[in-house]
C-alpha cells in the first residue's frame, strides 16, 4: 500500500498523509453485523473522568468481528472494509450456508479467496489452526492467549509472530516486541502477516483531526500552575528538578509497570527489545 499526499492548499494539508486505500472494495459495512458504539468520554459508571483527554469525535459504529474462527466449512472473501475501530482492515466473509462474518484482514488476502479454519485447513494466508497443528517457523497473528477465548493478540496493523517452536503443553512465540513467550498450544493462531503495513506513516496534519478521532487537547504540566501540577510554577520553563510524574504525583515515563508476581510471568522466556538511545 502506499502513501498519499494532499496539495498544500493550507499548512494542515501540506504534511498531512493517508494510506491509499485501494484494497478498499466496499464503503458501507454489513448492517446485520454492526452495532451502536456507546461513548463514554473517559468517565466511569459514577461519572468521573477515569482517562484524560478523550470525548467528542465522529459517530461510529462497531464491527461484530469473529476473532474465535470455530466456525467449520470454507467461506469466501467478498470484500475489504475500512474498520474506524482498530488500525487494520477487515475482510467480510460468507459462509457455503449463506452466513457472513467479519474477520481480520491479513495481508495478501484478496476478494474471491477461500478461507477455511480448523486441523485440515490449507497452510494459505487467513487460515485458522492450532498452533500445534502449524510447522515452526510460521507467521502468525489473531493468537488466543487461552484455547477457545478468542484471538486477543497481534492485532493491529503490520504486526506478526513467528512460531519458533513448541515444547510440551506449549508453544514458543516471537512477539512483534521481541519478546519470547510461552502460550497453550491449543490456542488458535490465523496465517499471515496483517494487513494495512503502512498505517504507522500517516501524519494527521491538524489539531481538528485529533479531534475527530475522539482525542482532546492535552496541556504541559509545565505550562500549569505549582497548584495543578508537580511541574508547575516557577519562573521559566522549569520542572523545578522533579522527576516526570502524572498530576497526582505518580512518577511516569521510565517507570517499569509490570507485575512480576503474577503466574503469567513464568511464560515470559526473553523480554522485549529495549529502544535503542
Amino acid at each position: 500500500m502506499a502513501i498519499k499526499r494532499y496539495r498544500p492548499l493550507n499548512p494542515a494539508r501540506r504534511i498531512r498523509t493517508r494510506v491509499d486505500k485501494i484494497e478498499i472494495t466496499k464503503n458501507k459495512p454489513e448492517k446485520s453485523l454492526t452495532m451502536p458504539k456507546k461513548k463514554t468520554g473517559g468517565r466511569n459508571s459514577h461519572g468521573r473522568i477515569t482517562i484524560r483527554h478523550r470525548g467528542g469525535g465522529s459517530k461510529q459504529k462497531l464491527r461484530i468481528i469473529d476473532f474465535k474462527r470455530l466456525r467449520a466449512g470454507k467461506a469466501e472473501v467478498i470484500s475489504v472494509e475500512y474498520d474506524p475501530n482498530r488500525s487494520a482492515n477487515i475482510a467480510l466473509i460468507k459462509y457455503e450456508d449463506g452466513k457472513k462474518a467479519y474477520i481480520l484482514h491479513p495481508k495478501g488476502l484478496k476478494v474471491g479467496d477461500i478461507v477455511e479454519s480448523g486441523p485440515d485447513a490449507e497452510l494459505t494466508v487467513g487460515n485458522t489452526r492450532k498452533l500445534k497443528n502449524l510447522p515452526d517457523g510460521t507467521v502468525v497473528h489473531n493468537v488466543e492467549l487461552k484455547p477457545g477465548g478468542g484471538g486477543i493478540l497481534v492485532r493491529s496493523a503490520g504486526a506478526n509472530a513467528v512460531l519458533m517452536a513448541k515444547e510440551g503443553n506449549h508453544a514458543q512465540l516471537k512477539m512483534p516486541s521481541g519478546e519470547v513467550r510461552l502460550v497453550n498450544k491449543n490456542c488458535m493462531g490465523t496465517i499471515g502477516t496483517m494487513g494495512n503495513s503502512d498505517h504507522y506513516k500517516i501524519k494527521l496534519g491538524s489539531a481538528g483531526s485529533t479531534r475527530h478521532r475522539g482525542r482532546r487537547p492535552k496541556v504541559r504540566g509545565t505550562a500549569m500552575n505549582a497548584v495543578d501540577h508537580p511541574h508547575g510554577g516557577g519562573r521559566g520553563k522549569s520542572k523545578g528538578n522533579n522527576l516526570p510524574s502524572t498530576p497526582w504525583g505518580k512518577k511516569c515515563k521510565g517507570v517499569k509497570t509490570r507485575n512480576k508476581n503474577k503466574p503469567s510471568e513464568k511464560l515470559i522466556l526473553r523480554r522485549k527489545k529495549k529502544r535503542k538511545k
